[in-house]
């Protein structure tokens, strides 16, 4: 499936068609060159959920929660300082993939092989007009 957002007026339909889709699925890796807006969707994808918190980029954290107005976690984990697979060990990424919390991922290039067969792959590009498409798998 394949969703295009022309702007940022249409993340929250964007984030709603996500999750629809999903169909419950909990664990989202985003691929997307260095600005393609990996952050910024996952920002509304949690605003919709109902975050209380403003999801912001985990890249020197590693990883953030956020909580929900029902006081549920968002996961929110950017891989993109991790040079060696073992790093997602000492954080305990085996926690995040196998609980019941949303668990939204930026650069997982690097731990393909830990993710569980059903996360969500979004792939993101930005055309020429700078909408940016999202493949989902």
């Amino acid at each position: 499936m394949d969703l295009i957002i022309k702007d940022k007026r249409h993340l929250p339909a964007a984030a709603k068609q996500l999750l629809k889709y999903s169909e419950n699925k909990k664990i989202f890796a985003f691929y997307g060159s260095m600005g393609a807006g990996k952050t910024t969707i996952i920002k509304a994808v949690c605003e919709y959920l109902g975050a209380i918190d403003i999801a912001t980029s985990p890249t020197f954290t590693l990883v953030n929660e956020y909580r929900t107005d029902s006081g549920e976690s968002l996961f929110h984990i950017d891989f993109y300082r991790i040079k060696k697979q073992e790093e997602v060990y000492d954080f305990g990424i085996e926690e995040y993939l196998s609980g019941n919390s949303y668990c939204f991922m930026e650069w997982p290039e690097l731990i393909e092989e830990l993710l569980p067969p059903e996360t969500v792959v979004v792939r993101i590009s930005v055309d020429d007009r700078e909408q940016r498409i999202l493949s989902i798998s």
